[in-house]
């Protein structure tokens, strides 16, 4: 196959319209190491039948739902239109509470109002977060790190400069321990993402466009055709992600 070929296959993968984050699109296509921690199973060692407890950036809920918390115990945020849209139509009936913000640093609850706060790659304010959480309440997060396909982005995209870069755990940390919470637990890991073909690399950053600003098959072709050429070699091209992990209790 020739590189006009090629491009044209690309600019198809640019081009599919699937919302949301559906990466099912890329299913043996690419390679993701596994995290040396399991978030569900951190967030049930901690969560007690009969807490109070809010899922912060729910999505469409599949994760909260998995966890089988007593409803009436439950709410969850969302900022997302299409999934706010979803959360009341799929857990509200249930008896959910469903809140849509839009600033981390107001959110509407009343003060002490959770036992236990979890937050799976979304942002947040730990003022509010503290407001939030009754004395001795934990709270548990998974963040992606500012450093997340770094190395990946400044292949791609000219003059490369990360929006989130001070977003590590030493800065969160300093942050946290600041508004008196106690940190039980904490890690940081660097995994590998890797694509086992050109297609699937555009796929991905079409959707993480806040990672790869400005990406197109047109603008990046050269890069993309000399990415192409590794993995004529070596079978794949490699990424490096960047999360962290941060478990801590508020102090009385």
């Amino acid at each position: 196959m020739d590189y006009r070929e090629l491009k044209e296959l690309w600019e198809k993968e640019e081009k599919d319209t699937s919302e949301g984050w559906d990466f099912s699109h890329l299913e043996n296509r690419s390679e993701e190491e596994d995290l040396p921690w399991d978030y569900k199973e951190i967030v049930r060692k901690y969560l007690k039948p009969d807490f109070k407890l809010l899922d912060m950036g729910t999505g469409g809920g599949e994760f909260l739902l998995s966890l089988k918390h007593l409803f009436s115990n439950t709410s969850v945020t969302e900022k997302w239109d299409p999934n706010v849209k979803l959360c009341e139509k799929r857990l509200a009936p249930l008896g959910i509470e469903v809140k849509r913000v839009f600033d981390d640093s107001e959110l509407p609850f009343k003060d002490e109002a959770f036992d236990m706060i979890i937050n799976r790659h979304e942002s947040f304010d730990i003022k509010e977060v503290k407001r939030l959480l009754k004395p001795n309440g934990i709270f548990i997060t998974q963040q992606v790190g500012g450093r997340n396909n770094e190395s990946l982005s400044k292949t791609l995209i000219k003059d490369f400069e990360p929006l989130f870069s001070k977003n590590t755990l030493e800065n969160n940390l300093k942050e946290i321990e600041e508004d008196f919470f106690e940190v039980l637990y904490a890690k940081e890991f660097f995994p590998y993402l890797r694509f086992k073909d050109i297609g699937a690399l555009v796929y991905f950053a079409r959707k993480i466009q806040w990672e790869f600003p400005n990406f197109s098959v047109e603008n990046c072709f050269e890069e993309l055709c000399k990415l192409h050429e590794e993995v004529k070699t070596k079978g794949y091209v490699e990424s490096t992600e960047h999360r962290f992990i941060i478990v801590c209790r508020k102090k009385k």
